[in-house]
């Protein structure tokens, strides 16, 4: 076994990271085990320092951060497994880039998308889909793949399996929970054919919807709408977390909600809830500009 299947293994199996997220990980060292074409334990700072100005030169900051994030990780792997006795990436810095907000909607444009016509039983799974997506601020791949199992009613909660494989409970609103009971007791069974599944919501065809049939079925509806505004299942959560906060929620517990692993990632949101708040400062305050 060589260090990088041995490194996708340790992420695996000690790090309990999934599928994709090790696949971007395998992306970027091959890329970088082309780019140098020698053996990992003879690399060196200056090799280090070639590669990312190769990458400079062809793809945003952004991404570069994240290829010196994988090198990162896999020296400091070669490091504690005893395999090198520095890290080549000790003294290297990520880029500095430009902060960027995340997108999300404004309470009036979340009625709006969520005033769903209410006609057949697909309407009322949609229902169910955005209103539980918006009060809990799951990913959407924790949406499609929420379990009958992992739904309490009773005490308005959800189990969301998360990256990693980690599992986290997040509280759900009376309107989530009152047309969640609904699409379960009512409709569910309508988009029931032949087998039978554990995951909760399902397409026409009797399956478990896909993130790609979520994403079809939040545009249609966002065109319906008359929204103008691009909307993902990002914004959702974003504009969950964003709500929250300029609700006065305490961020760690947002932290608990998203399942963010780090404050730091969950911390976006306070510049822009800090952001809303300069705007509105600037727009309503009589002594804001000097005329």
């Amino acid at each position: 076994m060589n260090y990088l299947d041995e490194y996708f293994l340790f992420l695996k199996t000690e790090k309990k990271l999934g599928d994709s997220t090790i696949l971007s990980y395998k992306l970027d060292l091959n890329s970088f085990d082309k780019f140098i074409s020698k053996d990992f334990i003879s690399i060196t700072k200056d090799d280090i320092v070639k590669y990312l100005n190769y990458l400079r030169d062809s793809i945003s900051a952004r991404s570069v951060n994240r290829h010196i994030s994988a090198l990162k990780g896999f020296y400091n792997f070669l490091l504690e497994e005893g395999y090198i006795k520095e890290s080549p990436l000790e003294n290297i810095s990520v880029m500095k880039t430009e902060k960027k907000l995340p997108k999300y909607l404004s309470i009036e444009e979340v009625d709006k998308l969520l005033n769903i016509p209410l006609v057949t039983h697909y309407d009322y799974r949609n229902k169910a889909m955005l209103e539980v997506m918006y009060a809990t601020g799951m990913r959407v791949s924790e949406l499609v793949s929420l379990e009958y199992s992992n739904v309490d009613l009773y005490n308005a909660i959800v189990r969301v399996k998360g990256k990693g494989k980690k599992t986290r409970i997040v509280p759900i609103g009376e309107m989530a929970s009152y047309y969640l009971k609904l699409y379960i007791e009512e409709y569910r069974n309508k988009l029931l054919l032949k087998e039978n599944y554990n995951e909760l919501f399902l397409n026409n065809h009797g399956k478990p919807i896909t993130r790609h049939g979520f994403n079809f079925i939040l545009e249609n509806i966002r065109v319906k709408a008359n929204i103008e505004k691009e909307i993902t299942p990002h914004v959702l959560r974003h504009s969950f977390a964003t709500h929250l906060l300029e609700g006065g929620a305490d961020l760690r517990s947002i932290q608990e909600m998203l399942g963010h692993e780090n404050i730091s990632t969950t911390n976006i949101y306070t510049y822009v809830v800090n952001d809303v708040l300069r705007q509105n400062y600037d727009g309503f305050h009589p002594r804001a500009k000097k005329e």
